[in-house]
């Protein structure tokens, strides 16, 4: 479904699929603590890391739902990883998608997040066809929360304790947004 090459670059950004190599960095990624926090797992040791890696390495395609196309992020100007992007296919026959990311703690707070998701978007609207893309997070994830706003993304719901997760309840925002609101984005 979805006929882009690799890598993408954005202003700023190297989108690229993960490799062999990536092993040190997703597990500085997600061996801590803080990056985690608002994740369904816990911090990952060495072993943890290389299993995510492995699973990394095959999610490069969107055909059938649950689809997830995970890139790995560089800066482009000194080749540093700053985090990863995810556009999943949720639904062929609805042409529903999600994004998702993760931004190094050491890259937080530069628009990394909103220029990465944002060229998720295109993707999704521009090269895969989906009709809506809807994004997720905890909220008190405020910064997930911000980059939603700025894509321009509409609040459609927040629940309230919908979810245990790592022995507390908490609960989720829901942003998306239609093809027909990114045109209309796009164009003006």
């Amino acid at each position: 479904m979805l006929g882009s090459s690799f890598p993408i670059q954005t202003a700023r950004l190297t989108l690229r699929p993960y490799g062999p190599g990536d092993l040190a960095f997703l597990h500085s990624l997600y061996g801590r603590e803080d990056v985690c926090r608002y994740l369904p797992w816990a911090p990952m040791d060495l072993d943890a890391a290389r299993t995510k890696l492995d699973l990394r390495l095959s999610q490069t395609h969107l055909e059938a739902d649950g689809d997830p196309l995970v890139l790995a992020a560089e800066e482009t100007a000194t080749g540093r990883q700053i985090g990863e992007f995810m556009l999943r296919l949720k639904s062929v026959e609805s042409r529903q998608g999600e994004i998702g990311w993760v931004i190094h703690p050491d890259a937080q707070g530069r628009g990394f997040a909103t220029e990465g998701a944002r060229e998720l978007l295109r993707l999704g609207f521009d090269q895969s066809g989906l009709h809506r893309i809807f994004a997720g997070c905890d909220p008190r994830n405020s910064a997930s929360a911000r980059v939603m706003d700025r894509l321009g993304m509409r609040r459609e719901a927040e629940f309230r304790e919908n979810e245990s997760l790592k022995g507390e309840w908490v609960g989720e925002i829901i942003s998306a947004m239609l093809e027909s609101e990114w045109r209309a984005r796009s164009t003006s």
